[in-house]
């Protein structure tokens, strides 16, 4: 599968630099399906259409929605533009970093806990999963930091990718907001090997869930590794379209 990829993303490299309207239309594109994906795995109830609304346009959406359903839109939007400053500076993940993005992503909805570990014990719902102890998350997150470190020119990174963020939430470090942090940064880290912003699809929820599940009980990364595979190649696959 990285071979079918790295193929794809060859001939995407050959096309580059992207004219300027290209590169808006994918900004647009992604910024509202990164955005409305990884907020409805999370529960967030607006449509993909209300998504692009509050976004492209401004506006905001009545009919029952609630202000943290507009506010985990707006939020999410500004997190995608740090992680692309972030790539674009050539920044690399920090205990720092994943601070800050998680400050974005929370600020304005919950900000007692935006940006800062977790001081309790939590649980998963839906899940058999129980995350270290809240004491511990401080030395497991600097633990985190080094083995990305260390395996970041080891392994391909569409792997690494996918281990971090599995890794990332098996710590769960913050009280709120773990999920769409860890798809953040999985895309910082796809980013800055040059591949596209990457999509978990939020029908494709149930198998990336149950897929984590298995990774956290049997340790077994390869269908996990997959998933986010797939979704690379989807993204991949869309680049080139847009830009034929």
């Amino acid at each position: 599968m990285f071979e079918i990829i790295d193929n794809k993303k060859e001939s995407l490299d050959g096309k580059r630099p992207l004219s300027r309207i290209a590169v808006e239309n994918l900004k647009k594109y992604f910024d509202v399906e990164l955005t409305y994906n990884s907020n409805a795995i999370e529960g967030n109830t607006l449509t993909i259409t209300e998504t692009k609304v509050i976004l492209e346009d401004g506006l905001t959406i009545g009919k029952g929605k609630s202000l943290k359903e507009h506010l985990e839109v707006i939020n999410h939007k500004e997190a995608i533009d740090y992680v692309e400053d972030i790539v674009s500076e050539d920044t690399d993940i920090s205990e720092r970093v994943i601070k800050d993005l998680h400050y974005l992503i929370l600020k304005s909805i919950d900000n007692k806990y935006a940006g800062e570990y977790r001081q309790n014990n939590a649980i998963i719902s839906g899940s058999k999963h129980i995350p270290v102890e809240h004491f511990l998350v401080k030395e497991k997150m600097t633990e985190l930091i080094e083995w990305y470190n260390c395996s970041k020119n080891k392994k391909h990174p569409i792997e690494l990718a996918a281990e971090f963020h599995f890794r990332y939430v098996y710590i769960h470090p913050f009280t709120n907001g773990n999920g769409r942090t860890a798809r953040l940064l999985m895309n910082l880290i796809l980013m800055r090997n040059g591949y596209p912003i990457t999509v978990i699809r939020t029908e494709n929820r149930e198998e990336y869930m149950k897929a984590l599940e298995l990774v956290s009980f049997e340790g077994k990364l390869e269908g996990f590794i997959k998933i986010i595979s797939g979704a690379v190649d989807r993204s991949v696959d869309t680049y080139l379209y847009l830009t034929k």
